[in-house]
């Protein structure tokens, strides 16, 4: 259950710089004379990468919904399909990346997923090269696997219907269980009013959340009070105890992280809010 910290020996942010600016001529930190080549660095730091497809031995996979690549600041890569995570290491050399053999938590997921998963370990094990255009970003195998990912724009926190999936504590990660009834998915939705309101995995809450460059204060929250079976009671105990008091948030294209100050906190990925009106306090 407990996600695995995916170290990236070089990060997979320079196979992104070097594959825009590989064969650019020298013209700024250079000689200026043209015959030396510079690999500038481009600030792509914290971008997100929504997984749109997986080819492999000439079948491509869609990527389900909310399937994504996220690079940090310190150069650990992950890689999600909703369920399990997916890392390793690598190694950059001009526009192309040798991984080293992929790392899995060993959930058991949907067979969608599980399709995307096997995918992606096939296609992130050796050397791939990467073509950046625009916002589309494309690895390819030296057997020709591709994976296809594009430029996430960052959701916006408030009116933002945002299903929990990650329940965090410290340096843990822990997935929420893909079995639980889909009423008693936990979701949160901030209020231009400063008000939150949601599930958090049995009961329905509203309460305070005052939102102040990157921290948001909540208040404490009201709701129902049933009993649910003891997973999601564990699952609603995490959300909670993320949503006490003041804490941190991050944005990166889909995803929402919210750390409290001692270390609790949710991953969240944006989801539709078509029926959130029928859902929030049912």
């Amino acid at each position: 259950m407990h996600t695995q910290r995916m170290a990236v020996s070089v990060s997979v942010l320079a196979l992104l710089t070097l594959a825009a600016c590989g064969t650019e001529s020298g013209s700024g930190s250079g000689s200026g004379d043209g015959s030396d080549t510079v690999q500038g660095d481009v600030p792509v730091t914290g971008v997100a990468w929504s997984v749109d497809s997986l080819t492999v031995g000439g079948k491509k996979t869609e990527a389900p919904e909310g399937s994504r690549l996220e690079i940090d600041p310190k150069g650990r890569a992950k890689v999600g399909f909703g369920c399990n995570h997916i890392g390793a290491d690598a190694r950059v050399e001009g526009d192309r990346i040798t991984f080293g053999k992929p790392v899995s938590t060993q959930m058991a997921c949907d067979e969608t997923t599980e399709k995307a998963e096997k995918a992606a370990l096939a296609a992130m094990d050796g050397e791939v090269t990467a073509k950046l255009s625009g916002e589309k970003l494309t690895l390819t195998t030296e057997g020709g696997d591709t994976i296809a990912l594009s430029e996430e724009k960052p959701a916006g926190l408030v009116g933002t219907r945002w299903a929990v999936n990650t329940l965090l504590s410290g340096e843990t990660a822990t997935s929420v269980p893909a079995d639980l009834p889909k009423e008693r998915v936990p979701h949160l939705t901030f209020g231009e009013d400063g008000t939150v309101h949601g599930n958090s995995g049995c009961n329905s809450f509203h309460g305070k959340a005052a939102v102040e460059g990157s921290t948001i204060d909540f208040g404490p929250p009201a709701g129902t009070r049933k009993m649910c079976p003891e997973a999601e009671m564990e699952v609603e105990r995490a959300v909670l105890a993320a949503l006490d008091g003041p804490a941190t948030y991050t944005i990166k294209g889909s995803t929402l992280t919210v750390t409290s100050k001692d270390g609790k906190g949710i991953g969240a990925t944006a989801a539709p809010a078509k029926s959130e009106g029928t859902q929030e306090h049912g």
